[in-house]
């Protein structure tokens, strides 16, 4: 029987009022915690960063899967939905609440935090070179020497420091790889574009709605996903609502024909016709993928 995905907020394993962790990955993969199971979907509320060091894998983010190696890197924005897959691979697991990334942080560097993790701006994989992951390396070595040896009165800013610079740097590294990192004059009205389709899309799923919300014209949104990731407005409210779609399909126990009305459509048959275009699959088969 399907259940709601679950949803995890961060709660800090070992130093109390610290929101900030740092796990072995192959903790996590051998952990039998009793809220939740981390081999089924489950929603984050928090950031996370995941270094893979050794051996190869498979990791689930927002139903896509990806496979991993020494090198790899995963960045996971809140409210992501990821589930591991059962492996021998060895890597760390930053943890981190959006406060803690920004605290004390100026505009531009909340707005690095933001476009790292976005994984419509770029993919949440990077694979690193051997030089840049022994750079990354070492300073994951002194986020957990700070972090498991020292702890003293200091290591929430040094730690918060060394995680900033982390963010930086694997910035730096997927821009070089990712032109929609680089053209940011459009970005900030890009974000505030996607966090109003995510929260409305089900309410519509034509431009001119969006367009009206923010006050400026339709070519203008155009505009700014054109020059953001190089999509029409269409494509990419569309791919939003895709994904809205599949997390009611994997976790709710909700027919597919009230996921249909749930999701805005007035006929299912338009439901269906539009899950399968953007998909290749019908809502059974992608329902029994997941299942």
């Amino acid at each position: 029987m399907k259940t709601k995905v679950k949803e995890i907020v961060f709660k800090n394993k070992g130093t109390s009022n610290f929101s900030f962790d740092l796990v072995d990955l192959e903790s996590i993969l051998d952990l039998r915690p009793k809220d939740h199971n981390q081999f089924d979907h489950h929603k984050i509320s928090f950031y996370v960063i995941i270094i893979i060091t050794e051996k190869k894998g498979l990791h689930s983010i927002n139903y896509k899967n990806y496979k991993y190696k020494k090198g790899t890197i995963f960045t996971l924005r809140k409210n992501s939905i990821h589930k591991f897959v059962k492996s021998n691979a060895k890597g760390k697991f930053l943890v981190f609440t959006e406060d803690f990334a920004i605290q004390n942080s100026n505009k531009k560097e909340n707005l690095r935090l933001f476009q790292l993790f976005n994984e419509m701006l770029s993919s949440p994989k990077l694979q690193l070179t051997n030089n840049d992951f022994d750079e990354i390396e070492n300073l994951l070595q002194q986020i957990e020497k700070e972090y498991l040896e020292l702890n003293d009165e200091y290591s929430a800013e040094v730690i918060r420091s060394l995680v900033q610079v982390l963010i930086h740097k694997l910035f730096r590294i997927k821009s070089e790889k990712n032109d929609n990192l680089k053209n940011h004059n459009y970005h900030l009205q890009f974000m505030k574009l996607q966090e109003l389709v995510e929260n409305e899309c089900f309410e519509s799923k034509k431009a001119v709605y969006y367009a009206n919300k923010m006050g400026v014209t339709t070519r203008t949104l155009n505009n700014i996903v054109k020059n953001t990731i190089n999509k029409s407005v269409k494509s990419f409210i569309d791919e939003i609502v895709i994904l809205q779609i599949k997390r009611l399909l994997a976790n709710s126990q909700l027919s597919f024909t009230e996921i249909a009305y749930k999701s805005g459509f007035d006929d299912p048959t338009n439901f269906f016709k539009y899950f399968k275009k953007n998909t290749r699959l019908s809502p059974k088969q992608f329902r029994e993928d997941y299942n």
